[in-house]
């Protein structure tokens, strides 16, 4: 199978070439069936530029929902069996869309909103203006050990949990392509910060994308730019000819700056190894940050706090705050003449000694 590639060919056609349980994450932005009807006139009396192309149109929702069946159930086949999907859709097709993803045995972990920080107004004033888009990511079945980057998502929150309603612009200026007559080469051309968002948050450097939408080759870009391989599927010779150009132009991060390692996947360190090693002595006694609690460390590893309250790092450190659990390794400090030192980044340097 040819990764980096685009398979200029119809969706369902090229799909059923590509073997079973090959691709680690499926991101489909597939026809929205907008069934719109007249052209949509601004105040001014300019037309909007909006998606006439014939491949969002269907003839009954019977139709789009065989077609969505159809391309759903063999993307469910070639994703691996840890691996993941993410559908993108609006009010029109997206509820249909979930059905279906359900139906072929696909579990859905969440639905997120995109809100558009410059969504296009509503321009007759009869509803409200449509301001977000839902996208739902769903892993290969139930037991499926998918991959999510939760340390990555914090920190690029700024160090909080990474929420399922993301504020992003949609796609505009330098970044939106355009032909020689200043029109938009693809309609729903799609931001590379919410695909770099999902790339980063569901995949790791090296993992294969497939996109059986890829239009103007977003999710091409950002995989590329990001050290992962992409297979994009497209039957419009316009679009593919734009995407083939832009990825010409695109360069790869260095290795360094994509490899981001998540927390559950370093090396186990028992508290007991620090014992062990002597970076952590058994009478050494142990504080929380604010000095309202102490425990000392004995030979095994285990702490024992003056009222006899004993037990591991992360037992005590509940116990002695009433609750129902505590991340040991955050809440003890040793003292040294430099000041408190956290256990934690023992176990970091420990770390790099395994």
């Amino acid at each position: 199978m040819k990764l980096d590639v685009i398979i200029n060919n119809d969706c369902l056609t090229a799909l059923r070439t590509l073997p079973c349980e090959s691709v680690d994450l499926v991101f489909a932005d597939p026809p929205y069936n907008l069934q719109l009807t007249g052209e949509l006139i601004r105040p001014d009396q300019t037309p909007v530029d909006g998606v006439n192309e014939s491949w969002d149109q269907f003839d009954s929702f019977k139709t789009y929902d065989y077609f969505s069946n159809s391309w759903l159930k063999e993307c469910h086949r070639v994703i691996k069996p840890n691996g993941a999907i993410w559908v993108i859709g609006s009010y029109h097709n997206i509820f249909r869309l979930g059905k279906i993803i359900q139906d072929l045995g696909f579990w859905i972990l969440n639905d997120v909103v995109w809100r558009k920080t410059n969504p296009m107004p509503n321009f007759r004033g009869r509803r409200f203006t449509n301001a977000h888009e839902t996208l739902i990511w769903a892993a290969k079945s139930a037991k499926s050990k998918y991959q999510f980057n939760y340390d990555s998502m914090k920190m690029l929150n700024e160090d909080l949990q990474m929420r399922s309603d993301w504020s992003l612009p949609i796609c505009s200026g330098q970044e939106r392509l355009k032909d020689i007559a200043g029109k938009k080469v693809h309609p729903t051309q799609k931001p590379e910060n919410l695909l770099t968002r999902v790339v980063l948050a569901t995949t790791k450097p090296g993992d294969i994308i497939l996109d059986p939408f890829f239009g103007t080759g977003t999710t091409g870009v950002v995989a590329k730019k990001l050290r992962r391989h992409y297979i994009g599927i497209e039957r419009d010779q316009v679009y593919v000819r734009n995407a083939k150009e832009r990825l010409s132009k695109i360069k790869q991060a260095d290795n360094q700056m994509v490899d981001l390692t998540e927390k559950r996947d370093l090396p186990r360190v028992p508290f007991g190894a620090l014992v062990e090693r002597g970076w952590v002595k058994a009478g050494d006694e142990l504080f929380d940050k604010k000095n309202r609690f102490s425990a000392k460390v004995r030979a095994d590893g285990s702490l024992v706090t003056k009222d006899k309250k004993s037990g591991s790092i992360h037992s005590v450190g509940a116990q002695l705050q009433g609750a129902s659990s505590c991340n040991g390794w955050s809440f003890w400090y040793l003292k040294s003449q430099k000041g408190p030192i956290s256990i934690d980044s023992l176990r970091t340097d420990l770390r790099k000694e395994m």
